[in-house]
């Protein structure tokens, strides 16, 4: 399932293509030129906002892009190329935190990692994170497996693995973050929220891609 950036994103990447800014993307669609605005993106309430479908198809219209480059661009906003495939490394979730799996920036090290064959992805540090358990439910059930990006830029309402310096690794959502200290939701509302010290956060990174 695509997100609301990973959308947005779509149509910043289209403008971008035609040399265009999100106005004059809008503008040559027909709509009105504040349509695709950052500052429309989400409401005075915090709610998001999404692009409908009309002004979508109206934009493809009029740049000649056929459905097939949107949905390109989505996947390739999520760090993802069609029709190339590589070997990325791969464990489990459990044994994600023993010494030796990860060096101190996130990266995937050390001889315990299978590999996984996967549509090519941007980051040459990707791997891949096999789940066990019900602690994410309802967002990650027994058997997943998600795609994490250490190169990516990592922003407050991402899904996210993060190792603490204790050795623990988990999967959560990035709710805030500050210069002193994270805060992460449990996909599980039976699982708590976690706050941790910035001081205990070894390192986090983006879950680009999950199967479900």
């Amino acid at each position: 399932m695509f997100t609301h950036r990973d959308i947005w994103d779509a149509l910043d990447a289209l403008a971008s293509r035609h040399d265009l800014t999100p106005s004059g993307l809008a503008r040559k669609a027909g709509l009105d030129a504040t349509t695709f605005n950052k500052s429309k993106r989400t409401g005075a309430d915090g709610r998001k906002r999404w692009p409908n479908t009309e002004s979508v198809s109206k934009v493809l219209e009029a740049t000649g892009a056929p459905v097939e480059e949107f949905v390109d661009l989505l996947i390739q906003g999520r760090g993802l190329s069609q029709g190339v495939k590589r070997l990325i490394p791969v464990i489990g979730l459990a044994q994600a935190g023993v010494g030796g799996i990860f060096d101190d920036a996130g990266f995937s090290v050390g001889a315990g990692w299978d590999e996984v064959e996967f549509p090519h992805i941007k980051d040459e540090n990707c791997y891949a994170l096999e789940i066990t358990g019900d602690s994410m439910l309802p967002v990650f059930r027994d058997g997943d497996t998600v795609i994490v990006s250490p190169n990516s830029d990592v922003r407050r309402g991402d899904r996210v693995v993060v190792k603490t310096t204790e050795g623990e690794v988990m999967a959560k959502l990035l709710a805030r973050q500050t210069a002193n200290f994270v805060e992460l939701a449990s996909f599980n509302p039976e699982h708590e929220n976690r706050v941790l010290d910035i001081e205990e956060v070894e390192w986090m990174a983006r879950i680009v891609w999950a199967s479900q």
